[in-house]
This record gives C-alpha cells, structure tokens and sequence, in this order.
C-alpha cells in the first residue's frame, strides 16, 4: 500500500536523484535567500527539501522520515480519520517554510548562502513522534542503547542549538530546531481544534508512567 509517508520519500528520491547529476535542477530548486528576496522566488522553501547533497544525506534523512513518517501518519488517520492523510501533508510540507524562516531573515541578501534538504520537516516529524509516543528507544551514535524518547528531545534540540551557535559545518541546524518546535506546536494546535486529545498531557503522563 501506497502511504503518503512512501510516496513523500520516493518523490524526494526521485528528484535528488535526478538533480545529483544535473546541476541546473539543484540551482532551481535550492534554497537561495537572495533569489527569495529579488525574485520573489518563494517556491523555494519547499523545493529545496526534496534535493539533498549526496547520497548519504538523503539516505539518512529518508530513512529517518520512514521509521518515524509512517508511525505519524498512522497516528493521524487514528486521530483525525479521513482528514488525517490531509493534516499530515499539511505538516511535512509546512515545516518545510516554517524551519528556513529564521535562515532566510538572517541571509536574505547572503550571496554565497545556499540550504538544501528536508532535515526541518523531518525533525518536525520526529518531534510530533515523540509527543505522541514519549517513552519509546530512541539510538544516538554512538551510544549502545537506546534512550526514551522524552531524553532525546531536548538532547537534540540542545545539541543542535550548541551547533547552531557554533556555526561551524555545512550543516543548517537552525532547521532542525525550529522543525522540531513547529511540529510541537502544529500537533498541539490540530489536536485542540479537531480532537479531544492533549499531546501536552500525553507526553506528561508518558514521562511520569516511564518513572513508575
């Protein structure tokens, strides 16, 4: 069965694919602030998370997003029934923006700025995870076991934000970031307008039953 969580990740794969051996295509659809700024190229928030900058980076990125897009997927149609599919689009495609916001108002008129990647909708993804399942293992390399997702969280977001600071590395770690608080706040804004689920109280309830 075709999930969108799959269809997502083959669309990504495709169009990485494509553009590692055509650099026109990655010129047109990576994130260039200055082309955002002077040519109203807005698109480019979204296109730029479907290229990446080799191979390992989109491997890593999209089996990430399958382990974790195809338990929030599953979790939104058992939310939400039919509108489920549509609030899970919404979300992968909306932390897409959201995560380059603050790079773009720090590089819009940045020359020699470029971002490619889906790291943002993906930490927005994984962080609507571990709202919805805080207690599960989560693997950090290169530590043998695995910790509750409820330790990872904050770990990841305060290793990103070390890094961030740093501002060492081609990574955009600033994404991550705010990926992540933007996945928080849409599960939580969704849910309080069309369920009667708290992700708020869910993850409070799964720390305090994982210290039982």
């Amino acid at each position: 069965m075709l999930t969108i969580t799959i269809l997502i990740l083959l669309l990504t794969c495709v169009i990485s694919f494509t553009a590692f051996s055509n650099e026109k295509i990655t010129s047109d659809l990576i994130f260039y602030p200055p082309a955002v700024t002077n040519r109203n190229q807005w698109y480019r928030f979204i296109t730029s998370g479907f290229i990446h900058a080799d191979i390992m980076h989109l491997a890593f990125n999209m089996y990430t997003f399958y382990l974790f897009g195809d338990m929030v997927e599953k979790a939104f149609i058992e939310l939400f029934g039919n509108s489920g599919k549509i609030f899970y689009i919404i979300l992968y495609l909306v932390s897409l923006v959201v995560c380059l916001l603050p790079t773009y108002m720090q590089h819009k008129d940045d020359y020699h700025y470029r971002s490619l990647g889906a790291s943002g909708a993906v930490s927005a993804v994984i962080f609507v995870g571990i709202f919805l399942n805080p207690t599960m293992g989560m693997g950090i390399f290169p530590i043998p076991f695995n910790i509750p997702a409820f330790v990872f969280g904050p770990f990841y977001l305060g290793l990103s934000a070390y890094l961030a600071k740093r501002g060492r590395g081609n990574i955009n770690h600033s994404a991550h970031i705010w990926g992540a608080l933007f996945g928080i706040v849409y599960l939580v804004i969704v849910c309080r307008f069309f369920t009667n689920f708290s992700p708020l109280d869910n993850f409070i309830m799964g720390v305090r039953s994982y210290f039982r």
